[in-house]
């Protein structure tokens, strides 16, 4: 599903409200120093309030005390955005966990997914309701789900690509829940446009450190948080163009 939309102008002088989620460290950072540097306004999203006022000073970003996993920490921090801005141009759902890469397919447990999914896929669900009468308030509102080439079924599939060699049960099948979310949203919410995005595989923790660097990652996530109101939604994007589902 690719569609556009013509519902608002662009937001007057290019200025946007961003919030990041999961973003004192890895892309999330990556793409809030990015967003700052092009002169918006980011939320920089954190558990923790150390680690994330460290995050937020050095890319000169707010610092948003935000638990996906948790009801009333995403009710608190829609509540702030509100109160201090009273709408929000881009939602970046960053925050995910990897689980436990090396436990094998057929020992991973119905909890082993349910510790993964809180984060990476009831977590974006929470957020995404808790921001979206904020959203609309926007001229041109736009979600970005974080999402992973693991979750596309026809990579996973493929024996030619890397996605069907990396066995991660929890994971992988979370991605793939998330993008299934992107389009739902994505048709029902034509006044935003909602997408999923293909970092690629990149140095983070998540990784071992292993792969591109967090800037070369972070480009997709900043280029469709800054979306003009004519683009694609319910689509799933890489750098390189179109991943297929």
């Amino acid at each position: 599903m690719t569609t556009t939309t013509t519902t608002h102008p662009a937001p007057c002088g290019g200025v946007l409200t961003v919030l990041i989620t999961g973003a004192n460290k890895g892309l999330g950072r990556e793409s809030a120093r990015h967003l700052v540097a092009a002169g918006h306004t980011v939320y920089l999203g954190s558990r923790d309030a150390t680690r994330g006022q460290e995050a937020a000073d050095d890319v000169g970003a707010r610092l948003l005390v935000i638990d996906v996993t948790d009801d009333a920490s995403v009710q608190a921090a829609a509540t702030r955005v509100r109160d201090e801005i009273g709408h929000l141009d881009a939602l970046v759902n960053n925050a995910g966990i990897i689980g436990n890469p090396t436990k094998p397919t057929d020992h991973v447990t119905a909890e082993d997914l349910a510790a993964v999914y809180a984060t990476n896929v009831f977590g974006a669900v929470r957020v995404t309701q808790a921001f979206i009468s904020l959203l609309r308030k926007a001229a041109s509102p736009v979600i970005v789900n974080v999402s992973s080439g693991t979750g596309s079924i026809h990579r996973a599939t493929d024996p030619n690509s890397f996605e069907s060699t990396w066995p991660a049960l929890a994971y992988a099948s979370s991605k793939a829940a998330l993008n299934m979310i992107t389009i739902q949203y994505a048709k029902a919410l034509p006044g935003v446009r909602v997408n999923s995005v293909e970092p690629g595989f990149t140095a983070t923790d998540a990784t071992g450190h292993r792969g591109q660097s967090v800037t070369e990652g972070a480009a997709i996530i900043t280029r469709m948080a800054q979306l003009g109101a004519d683009s694609p939604t319910g689509a799933f994007l890489e750098t390189a163009g179109t991943v297929p589902w």
